[in-house]
Parts: C-alpha cells; sequence; structure tokens
C-alpha cells in the first residue's frame, strides 16, 4: 500500500520502495553537528507569526516599510523590529532608492520551508486527539 500524503495515496509505491526511500530521505537529512546551530537560527527566525506574514508580503517583491505596515495592519516600530531580525537572519535584503529602503525575500526557497512547516502542522494538528 502506498504512503498517504495529506490523504492521498502515493501510486506506484510498495513497502520495499517506501522503505528505501524514508531511508535515503532520513540519511539525507543528517546534519553536521556545526549545522545544529545554523538550523536553529533559522528556526528561530521563522518562530513569529508577524515575521511569517512579513517573509510573505516581500515575496512579492521589493515593499517599503510603510507599504508592508499597510498591507498587513500592523505597527510601524513591530514591523522595522521584524525586517531588522530577518535582515540578521539574513532571509530579506535591503535596496536603497533616495531616501527611501525597499525589502525583499532572498530566497524563494524560504516559501517551500514554510509550505512545508504549514502542511506539517495541518497535518499534525488534524490528527491530534487531545489539547
Amino acid at each position: 500500500m502506498g504512503m498517504i500524503a495529506r490523504g492521498r495515496p502515493l501510486k506506484g509505491l510498495d513497502m520495499a520502495e517506501e522503505n528505501e526511500e524514508h531511508l535515503a530521505e532520513k540519511e539525507a537529512m543528517v546534519l553536521q553537528d556545526e549545522h545544529y546551530q545554523t538550523v536553529a537560527f533559522l528556526a528561530k527566525s521563522l518562530s513569529d507569526e508577524n515575521r511569517l506574514r512579513i517573509i510573505l508580503c516581500v515575496s512579492n517583491g521589493k515593499k517599503s516599510v510603510s507599504s508592508i505596515v499597510e498591507e498587513l495592519g500592523i505597527s510601524q516600530p513591530l514591523v522595522s523590529h521584524h525586517l531588522k531580525e530577518l535582515k540578521r537572519s539574513l532571509l530579506v535584503k535591503i535596496e536603497r532608492s533616495g531616501p527611501f529602503i525597499y525589502y525583499e525575500l532572498v530566497d524563494p526557497r524560504i516559501l517551500d520551508v514554510i509550505r512545508t512547516l504549514s502542511t506539517v502542522a495541518t497535518d499534525l494538528l488534524t490528527t491530534r486527539k487531545t489539547f
């Protein structure tokens, strides 16, 4: 029987193939000791709802602080604080144009990470029996 992904069975996979794929994925995910700190730093940067919203906002192109404030409906000091953290974690970059500063996402792969986390979170919460 195929593995279940978001409620749908994957076709064409028998148990041996599933086990081989799982083992290969597990081996690929093994981190070297020096990578734990880096991954934890990135995960911490993604651990705030407002930062996630800002990342999604600037993923559509360059945005000024005022346009982020207007689009997300959060205060300018809070947006500036989170942008500082996202810049520090290398998730956003800045571009200066006259008196204005524009922010944009550095690497679109971070959106894949966020989508994967969202799917896992949804799947875990769906199967949760107690709160």
